[in-house]
């Protein structure tokens, strides 16, 4: 039998005091990691294929590099696991600071590094050395911040909070784009060192916002009450392994999904020379900018209509979406090409990604919620970090087809997935807890 979140669980029902405050600095965090990890995705892209690796064809470089961007994203799933782990026994807020500073440390390192040129092999080794870290501080970011900004938030809210966190993803990717765009015209390799030298500037000051955000009034229920478990991961998995696996299910079209109606189609633009990279960098930026209010859109409307109907919908239309996304983006026409991204990103990475917000610390319970919300967001990840790998070769064996099929399959899951798990936020929660906001004197808000 699942377990999942009663309303009791979900923290105070108008939310802390402090509510604002936690969502804002988790979704300072959310920048600044995204920042630094999808920063590395576009640069794999566009330039660690010659940097780094040995000289020969250019399909060769690109999937190394993607084998490299690969790694990070392997190493997910243990960063989550500890994190999960930390976050669930010793609190929310130490896992926050403390991945925050390795994710930094890692990304600014990147930028030193020398290239396969100067010192040969040893440059690969020492980028997929610092990848493993940054996949390892990422993976514990997620949980706790999502986790920190769910029980501060009030009952009938927790998707808007919680959205706030999940918009810090795309304001990361536009930050990191718009420096790629800037730094493009820079000469030699300081058009990918400067953007990773200058994440120390964000790093310092998301610290600075989240040493003042206060722990979580669940978690602080939990240790008062006596019920902090000694292992928080090997009891999600006995006990509540199936919304584990309904959560990589879940995740798995929009994280895999976005890696291939992004991270590898910005390759695929410019291996196919179907735009210039200014071009491609433009379209993310664009994207990006319109995602960072889809995401809280879509999150604040699950507050209205439930997690699963946004689900249901989105992940039915991505079975057909992959084919058209190849068919606009061959037209080599720039605003169609613009069109696509936005599209992708905004609806089928963004509408995804705002629900998952809310509805994953809804499937478990408070004294397992990190570990198992961080087990499955994690664990697709590395399903996400070799799709751009995987999708290389199938456009070597089938053309374009084989990319646009294998979104067609990610969709596919996610609906499968998303039909399969139940409403957490249904129509009796929602009436519920309008009816305490109320008695507690709290307007209704949604």
């Amino acid at each position: 039998m699942s377990q999942t979140a009663s309303l009791e669980t979900r923290g105070p029902v108008g939310g802390t005091p402090q509510a604002r405050r936690v969502a804002v600095g988790s979704g300072v965090g959310a920048v600044i990691e995204t920042y630094d990890f999808i920063g590395f995705g576009t640069a794999a892209a566009l330039y660690f294929g010659t940097a780094f690796f040995p000289e020969g064809d250019a399909l060769t470089g690109t999937l190394l590099s993607f084998a490299t961007l690969g790694v990070g994203f392997a190493a997910r799933p243990i960063g989550g696991i500890i994190g999960g782990h930390l976050g669930d026994r010793v609190g929310r807020k130490p896992v926050l600071v403390a991945s925050l500073i390795i994710m930094g440390l890692a990304t600014f390192v990147i930028g030193l590094l020398p290239t396969y040129a100067t010192v040969g092999i040893v440059a690969p080794i020492l980028l997929v050395t610092v990848r493993i870290v940054q996949g390892l501080a990422f993976g514990a970011e997620w949980g706790g911040a999502i986790l920190m900004t769910y029980e501060h938030a009030p009952w009938n809210r927790k998707g808007a909070f919680t959205g706030i966190v999940q918009s810090g993803f795309p304001v990361g990717l536009l930050l990191a784009n718009l420096v790629f765009l800037i730094s493009v015209h820079l000469p030699g390799d300081w058009a990918w060192r400067v953007p990773f030298l200058a994440s120390i500037v964000l790093v310092v000051v998301g610290l600075i916002i989240r040493a003042k955000v206060p722990e979580s009034p669940v978690f602080e229920d939990v240790k008062t009450q006596g019920i902090v478990l000694k292992a928080p991961i090997i009891d999600v998995i006995r006990n509540d392994w199936r919304n584990v696996l309904r959560g990589i299910g879940l995740r798995i079209p929009e994280t895999a999904g976005y890696a291939v109606s992004v991270t590898y189609l910005i390759s695929y633009l410019n291996t196919n020379e179907l735009t210039e990279s200014w071009q491609t960098l433009t379209a993310l930026c664009i994207a990006a900018g319109i995602g960072v209010f889809a995401t809280w859109g879509w999150a604040r409307l699950t507050d209205s209509i439930g997690r699963r109907p946004i689900y249901i919908v989105v992940t039915a239309v991505a079975v057909v979406w992959g084919f058209v996304m190849f068919l606009g983006v061959n037209t080599g026409l720039f605003p169609v090409i613009i069109l696509v991204i936005v599209l992708s990103y905004a609806v089928f990475q963004n509408a995804l990604a705002g629900a998952q917000g809310p509805w994953f610390p809804e499937l478990f319970t408070a004294n397992t919620r990190t570990s198992g919300a961080s087990l499955a967001y994690q664990i697709s990840a590395m399903v996400s970090g070799f799709t751009p790998f995987i999708t290389t070769l199938l456009f070597g064996a089938f053309g374009w087809v084989g990319p646009a099929g294998l979104f067609a399959l990610y969709g596919a899951i996610g609906l499968v997935a998303a039909l399969s798990t139940p409403e957490t936020w249904t129509k009796a929660n929602r009436e519920a807890a309008d009816r305490a906001t109320r008695e507690a004197g709290i307007p209704v808000l949604r």
